[in-house]
């Protein structure tokens, strides 16, 4: 079942300058589907247009069969769409519990959000154990999984990621892609956008190539990296070196410890 489906969608930023020209993507249910692309090819714009930052002028995005063209973000949010943006996004003077409590505003229940939180101190215990801690004192990957946990607050079904691994050290960017594929496993369907093309595809089910505000290629994540002509453009090498990726990086890989 297709839970989000964009049809020739066009969206710019200035008024007859176009960002994407007729994009066309689907996100199965329980799914993990990575954009990638150069520099400049559209890839934050379509994550900011299905959100609601910016309205598409042509074209349908459909959520759940429903049609979310034009919502405001806080509507579409409580549709059950999160967004977790590049870069980092918490509150830094505030603790990580009061980060967490800001994911989950629209929560009146406190019931309801006091269950939410513990699931999130479950899922990431060392969150818990540094609750009262100062969110900007985490470092980059610790921040990033808190962000990650402030969206989960409101149990969304549909979680967009914009380059959750920019500027994260290696190890870290390891540890962050199996905590995403783990958070797959529990039924979360996640659309993100990653930088690190290998990556990104290593951990997810399908892949969209973007240039130039167009999809130009589009597959399995098996197919895209096996494709020489992706390893030759958008991989930077071998695609037996993308064999060689995704046999250490297998989705269903065990949650890390954190």
């Amino acid at each position: 079942m297709s839970m989000l489906v964009l049809e020739n969608v066009v969206a710019s930023y200035i008024p007859g300058v176009e960002i994407l020209r007729g994009v066309n993507l689907h996100v199965e249910e329980g799914q993990i589907v990575c954009l990638v692309g150069p520099n400049g090819a559209g890839k934050s714009t379509v994550l900011r247009t299905i959100s609601g930052f910016l309205r598409p002028s042509k074209g349908s995005i459909t959520f759940q069969g429903k049609s979310i063209n034009g919502m405001p973000p806080e509507q579409i949010l409580r549709l059950g769409i999160t967004h977790v943006p590049q870069g980092h996004s918490v509150f830094p003077k505030m603790t990580i519990h009061e980060n967490l409590l800001m994911g989950g505003f629209t929560i009146k229940d406190k019931a309801v959000l006091a269950e939410r939180l513990e699931r999130i101190y479950e899922l990431f215990p060392f969150l818990k154990g540094r609750a009262g801690h100062k969110a900007g004192n985490l470092s980059g990957g610790q921040q990033k999984v808190l962000e990650i946990g402030r969206a989960l607050m409101l149990e969304p079904p549909l979680m967009i990621l914009d380059e959750p691994s920019l500027g994260l050290a290696p190890q870290t960017m390891d540890t962050l892609f199996e905590t995403i594929r783990s958070l797959n496993k529990t039924g979360l369907t996640i659309l993100m956008v990653e930088q690190n093309a290998r990556q990104g595809l290593a951990s997810s089910h399908r892949g969209y190539v973007l240039e130039l505000g167009k999809e130009k290629f589009e597959g399995t994540a098996k197919e895209l990296l096996d494709s020489p002509e992706m390893a030759k453009l958008y991989l930077g090498g071998s695609t037996d070196e993308g064999s060689y990726r995704r046999k250490n990086r297998q989705l269903g890989a065990p949650p890390p410890v954190l």
